[in-house]
C-alpha cells in the first residue's frame, strides 16, 4: 500500500482532488473561527467551559468547536443530516418520494433539492431557539452573553446561521464532486479531529498538575489502540455468501461455470446510525436547553450524555438505524432477482424467494451484531468520563466517524490508483477495508 501511495504525485488529477478537499477544509475550519456579530464572546466561552461535558459540549465537537464561540458555523452540517433522516423516512411513507428515488439520477437530485430546503427551514428553527437561548445565558461571574437583546440580534443570528449552515452544505458537496471522499463526512471528521491536539494539551496540564498519574494515561493510550484496532478490524469485517454461477450458452461462446462470494458486513451502515440517533437527539435537546421554562429544564437535564434516559435512547436509536439504514442501501430481493437473472445460485438454497430470505436472514443477524459493537462504542465516552473522569471525549460517534472516514477516505486515493494500474497496489495487495 505505502508502495502504491507513493505514486500520488505522478497522477496530477488525484493531486488536485486532494488540494481541493484541504482547501476547502481550511476555509470551513477558518469560518469556525468567525463569530456572530451581538455576542460577549469571552462570557459565552466561560459558559461552555463549565458546559464542556454537557450536552453543549457533545454538540460542541461534532460542530468543530464553532458553538463554543458562536460563529457563523455554529450550527454545524446537523441540520442537513437531520433533514437527510427525515428525507429518507418520508420516501418509505410517501409514494411521490419512493417513486424519485427509483428514477436515478434525476429522482436523486430532487431529493437532494428537497433535502436542501429542509436543511434551511431546520437551520431556521434551530437558529431562532438558540437566539432567543442566549438572551437567557450569563457567563459566570452574570455578564450577559447577547450585548443587545432583542428582534434585531434574534433576526441577525438566524440569518448569520442558516447562511453558515447553507454554505457548509455546499462546501460539502463541492469536497464529493470535486475533492477526495464524501464530503459531508469529511467536514464532521475535520471538525472532529481539530479538538485532537486541544485534548492532549489539556491531559499533559492535568498530569503535570499532579491530577492524572502517568500509569494511568498510559493504560489510556493502551486502551485507545485496542479500541481503535477493534473498530478497524470490524469495519473491515465481511461474511461471505458463496455464490455458484451455471454455464450458460450464449451463441457459440460459453459463460458463467464460476463461484464467487457476497460480501456482507457485519457493520452496513457504517458511521450513519450514531450520526443519525446524534441528530434526533440533539435537535429537541438544543430547543429545551435555551429555552427557560421547568418542563424545558427537566428535558434538558434528561438528555445530558451520561444520564440513563440519554444513553437509553441513544443506544434505541442506533440499532433502529442500524437496521433502517441497511434495509435503504441493501435489498435482499433486488440481490436475489439479479442473481436468479444471471444464473446464479447459492449452493442448497433454492434461487429466487428462498435465496432472498436466506439473504435477509443472514442479514439480520449481522446487523444485530454490527448494532450492538456500534452501541459499545458509543456508550463508551459516558463510562470514561462518568467512572474514569477522563477530561475529553474518546470513542463513541466521533472515533468511528474518524476510523471510518480514513478508511473510506483511503479506499477513495486507492480506487484513483488502481484504475491506472500502478504496480505498488497490484503487488503488495489492497488495504483491509477493500479486501
Amino acid at each position: 500500500m505505502l508502495d502504491g501511495l507513493k505514486n500520488i504525485g505522478k497522477i496530477p488529477e488525484l493531486q488536485r482532488r486532494i488540494l481541493h478537499s484541504f482547501l476547502l477544509l481550511a476555509v470551513y475550519r477558518i469560518g469556525a473561527h468567525v463569530p456572530t456579530p451581538g455576542i460577549d464572546t469571552a462570557a459565552l466561552a466561560a459558559y461552555f467551559e463549565q458546559a464542556k461535558n454537557s450536552l453543549l459540549g457533545f454538540f460542541d465537537m461534532f460542530a468543530g468547536g464553532a458553538l463554543s464561540n458562536l460563529s457563523v458555523f455554529a450550527l454545524g452540517i446537523m441540520p442537513y443530516i437531520s433533514a437527510s433522516i427525515i428525507l429518507q423516512l418520508l420516501t418509505i411513507a410517501i409514494p411521490h418520494l419512493e417513486r424519485l428515488s427509483k428514477e436515478g439520477e434525476a429522482g436523486r437530485r430532487k431529493i437532494t433539492q428537497y433535502t436542501r430546503y429542509g436543511t434551511v427551514l431546520l437551520s431556521l428553527i434551530q437558529g431562532l431557539g438558540i437566539s432567543v437561548g442566549l438572551e437567557n445565558m450569563a457567563g459566570p461571574t452574570g455578564v450577559s452573553i447577547v450585548m443587545e437583546p432583542g428582534w434585531n440580534f434574534r433576526l441577525m443570528t438566524v440569518i448569520t446561521l442558516t447562511a453558515g449552515t447553507a454554505f457548509i452544505m455546499w462546501l460539502g458537496e463541492q469536497i464529493t464532486e470535486k475533492g477526495i471522499g464524501n464530503g459531508i463526512s469529511l467536514i464532521i471528521f475535520a471538525g472532529i479531529v481539530c479538538r485532537g491536539p486541544a485534548a492532549i494539551y489539556q491531559t499533559f496540564t492535568l498530569l503535570a498538575a499532579g491530577e492524572m498519574g502517568i500509569f494511568f494515561i498510559i493504560i489510556l493510550v493502551v486502551m485507545m489502540i485496542a479500541v481503535i484496532g477493534v473498530i478497524v478490524f470490524v469495519e473491515s469485517g465481511q461474511r461471505r455468501i458463496p455464490v455458484q454461477y451455471a454455464k450458460r450458452v450464449v451463441g457459440r461462446k460459453m459463460y458463467g461455470g464460476q463461484t464467487t462470494h457476497l460480501p456482507l458486513k457485519v457493520n452496513t451502515a457504517g458511521v450513519i446510525p450514531p450520526i443519525f440517533a446524534s441528530s434526533i437527539i440533539m435537535f429537541p435537546a438544543t430547543i429545551a436547553n435555551f429555552i427557560d421554562h421547568p418542563w424545558m429544564k427537566l428535558i434538558s437535564d434528561a438528555l445530558i450524555p451520561g444520564k440513563m434516559v440519554y444513553e437509553s435512547m441513544y443506544v434505541v436509536f442506533i440499532v433502529f438505524f442500524c437496521y433502517f439504514y441497511t434495509a435503504v442501501v441493501f435489498n435482499p430481493v433486488d440481490v436475489s432477482d439479479n442473481m436468479k437473472k444471471y444464473g446464479g445460485y447459492v449452493p442448497g438454497i433454492r434461487p429466487g424467494k428462498k435465496t432472498a430470505e436466506y439473504i435477509d436472514d443472514v442479514l439480520s443477524k449481522l446487523t444485530f451484531g454490527g448494532a450492538i459493537y456500534v452501541s459499545a462504542v458509543c456508550v463508551l465516552p459516558s463510562i470514561l468520563i462518568s467512572y474514569f473522569s477522563v477530561p475529553f471525549y474518546f470513542g463513541g460517534t466521533a472515533l468511528l466517524i474518524v476510523v471510518g472516514v480514513a478508511l473510506d477516505t483511503a479506499g477513495q486515493i486507492e480506487t484513483h490508483l488502481l484504475t491506472r494500474q500502478y504496480e505498488g497496489f497490484m503487488k503488495k495487495g489492497r488495504i483491509a477495508k477493500r479486501r
